[in-house]
């Protein structure tokens, strides 16, 4: 358990902002910056001169976020640039559509930050396509959008070969309630066909998602772009919408959004997430784990390397239902 109780009380970040050099012509996309977690890290990689995209479905909130970073930037004023990116996750249909915007803009995408979720909403809640919400909204939209944009990160790889190997990276916000609830294996590939009614179990289940689809993109992109999961901390933020009860529940292990953004900027810009962390799973408020429970690393492993090839079975269902959106 202490691995759990030093991720509900963590240390004092030891990767902060100070420690971000400039980032000058890098290019970053945030999905969810609008607010919250997302909103912090816009924030603190604007003010190191970042390119940063803030990609959602609200331009007016994304325009709002925008202005309130800028005005807070202390002067002299950043040389870096926000950008909103029109981006559903709840819809396939769409997503291409918002990669082709994005480069229409830019070359080469160095970071992306598969940030947005969302969490227990109303019973019956779907996505255009008709899948359950949490599991469209937090898995395969982010898995079809990060297949998009794999050339890009490839182009910043290409361009940053004078830095560091990992430079270019995804990061997939995934949850401690993984490792909490999970069942046996992290996934039941049946409740993934057949999402459950308990809308708990279903946010789960998609969480556990997100651990697996970091695993197999590391697995899959090893050599070219680094791949890590994360659980950010527990955040005040309106990730609590559809459960206010759930947050005056939880009010006392709730940390500012500011400081779970460390554990996103940890993830994706720390030099200790090398290619040996590729596949790795980042706790607050930036730390690699290296006592994930045995049965989800199990899963994580392929069959050929001693696995069960849980997390290679989930890719596949990805693959399969995103497959006509690309």
């Amino acid at each position: 358990m202490g691995a759990q109780f030093s991720q509900f009380f963590p240390p004092r970040p030891a990767f902060t902002e100070a420690d971000v050099a400039s980032q000058e012509g890098r290019v970053f996309l945030i999905t969810g910056g609008a607010s919250g977690i997302g909103y912090e890290l816009a924030q603190m990689l604007y003010r190191k001169h970042a390119r940063v995209y803030i990609a959602g479905r609200s331009q007016q909130s994304a325009q709002r976020a925008i202005e309130r970073i800028e005005a807070a930037a202390p002067p002299p004023s950043s040389r870096g640039s926000l950008a909103f990116l029109a981006l559903d996750l709840a819809d396939l249909s769409t997503i291409k559509a918002s990669v082709d915007a994005f480069r229409a803009r830019e070359a080469k995408l160095d970071v992306l930050w598969n940030n947005a979720g969302v969490s227990q909403p109303p019973p019956g809640s779907v996505s255009a396509q008709g899948f359950e919400l949490q599991l469209a909204t937090n898995c395969l939209g982010p898995f079809l959008l990060t297949q998009l944009l794999l050339p890009l990160l490839a182009a910043a790889a290409a361009e940053d070969a004078g830095s560091p190997p990992g430079s270019a990276r995804v990061v997939w916000t995934a949850s401690q309630m993984v490792e909490l609830s999970a069942p046996p294996q992290g996934l039941r590939m049946a409740e993934v066909r057949a999402p459950p009614r308990d809308r708990a179990r279903a946010y789960v289940n998609s969480k556990t998602g997100n651990l697996f689809l970091a695993a197999e993109l590391a697995r899959r992109a090893a050599g070219s772009v680094v791949s890590v999961s994360l659980n950010p901390g527990a955040a005040a933020t309106n990730l609590f919408r559809h459960t206010p009860w759930l947050r005056y529940l939880a009010y006392p292990l709730l940390h500012a959004p500011a400081l779970a953004a460390h554990t996103q900027l940890y993830a994706g810009l720390s030099p200790d997430v090398t290619t040996a962390a590729n596949g790795g799973y980042v706790v607050p408020w930036g730390r690699i784990h290296d006592a994930l429970r045995p049965d989800l690393r199990e899963a994580m492993r392929p069959v050929a390397d001693g696995g069960t090839g849980r997390a290679a079975e989930f890719w596949d269902f990805c693959a399969e239902k995103t497959r006509d959106y690309s």
